[in-house]
């Protein structure tokens, strides 16, 4: 048996566990860089197990298909589940994969028939087991990136979807900023008044313009040239352009965009780009991406949203379909302190070296 502890910087935390090292190694690797990842031999709390196991597979397979089970999309593909005292049972026959979570003694099982597949699950589900912990304890999800200072002074950027939260992140954590958020951020107030942070760990998506405008094509096609892999969630597609030297936007049928995937650690390694595990917040920035307006600072009458908050009404990707997730909270508190924040709006295009000018007078003026 093999076991990792996850835990974020103020304690909240999940074992993941396997019978060989791949699983939990996977997990170290994709939350050691914002949360801490230790090996352990005694294990204790919430667990998540995740193993190549094909007769378990049939055997819960058979369970939900032996029910009436609900159906919804979860990380992209269609998920079954039933419901049963304290247990869920799940399955997702795309991914070969199904689950089984026991709310009693706080295991949740995974098995498939392959292996990435089975990590990349654990991974996702143990960070689920973490947010439980810390939306009992006080937390909001918002949607938001973050940046952090040497002091741990954090920079938080809201607005809604293509406003220009990833850009303002990865350039200001270019220009030597930590990172703490790419998309999410975990926040509540303290007993002083203190909006604490904290980093939700994912994978990277970083689309090819910016990927562009920040001069990190190269970089990044030298890496895969030489045998490197990037996140599994990568589309072949996005590989294969990335080889090539390619610089132009790819798309899904949908519209959507198809973006490079970055492990957590490629950041760093890859991009240079410093990570935060922690922080405060010391001020909110409300960007816009005009692509021919001039980069300028503007006045903004955007305030904290309904929006900004992931919760059962606003979660898309990671609706909680095990009932892992305590009932929702007032943030009542935390939206009256974020509002107090000093705050300030921008407007920027694709070039950016001008942003980052614009971005920094921005920052100098929340006086951080």
């Amino acid at each position: 048996m093999s076991a990792v502890r996850i835990a974020t910087a103020d304690g909240h935390a999940v074992t993941v566990t396997s019978v060989g090292d791949a699983v939990p190694d996977w997990a170290a690797r994709y939350f050691g860089a914002w949360w801490t990842a230790t090996p352990v031999t005694d294990i204790a709390g919430p667990v998540v197990s995740g193993d190549v196991d094909e007769e378990e597979l049939r055997a819960l397979t058979a369970v939900v298909d032996g029910s009436l089970p609900e159906r919804i999309e979860y990380a992209g593909a269609e998920m079954l589940y039933v419901r049963e005292d304290t247990m869920v049972t799940a399955v997702q026959p795309t991914e070969g994969l199904a689950y089984r979570w026991d709310a009693e003694w706080k295991l949740l099982r995974i098995v498939g028939t392959d292996e990435t597949a089975v990590a990349t699950a654990a991974a996702r589900l143990a960070r689920e087991v973490v947010r439980a912990q810390l939306l009992a304890d006080g937390w909001a999800v918002l949607h938001a990136s973050a940046v952090t200072g040497q002091d741990g002074a954090t920079i938080l950027t809201l607005g809604d979807k293509g406003a220009g939260k990833t850009t303002t992140a990865f350039t200001l954590a270019r220009a030597g900023s930590a990172m703490l958020a790419n998309d999410r951020v975990f926040a509540r107030v303290d007993d002083s008044g203190t909006v604490r942070v904290l980093p939700w760990p994912s994978a990277a998506a970083i689309g090819f313009g910016l990927l562009d405008a920040l001069d990190l094509v190269e970089t990044t096609r030298e890496r895969l040239a030489s045998g490197e892999q990037m996140h599994p969630t990568q589309h072949q597609k996005v590989t294969d352009a990335l080889l090539a030297g390619g610089r132009e936007p790819l798309w899904k049928s949908s519209g959507k965009e198809l973006k490079p995937q970055f492990w957590p650690d490629q950041l760093v390694s890859w991009l240079s780009i410093q990570l935060a595990t922690q922080g405060h917040a010391a001020g909110i920035l409300f960007p816009q991406i005009t692509h021919d307006a001039a980069p300028r600072l503007i006045e903004i009458s955007r305030g904290v949203q309904d929006g900004d908050f992931f919760d059962e009404t606003t979660e898309d990707r990671y609706p909680d379909a095990f009932g892992l997730l305590p009932p929702a909270a007032d943030h009542t508190a935390l939206r009256a302190r974020l509002a107090e924040l000093p705050r300030q709006g921008l407007v920027m295009n694709h070039d950016t070296s001008v942003n980052a000018t614009v971005l920094k007078d921005a920052v100098a003026r929340l006086s951080v």
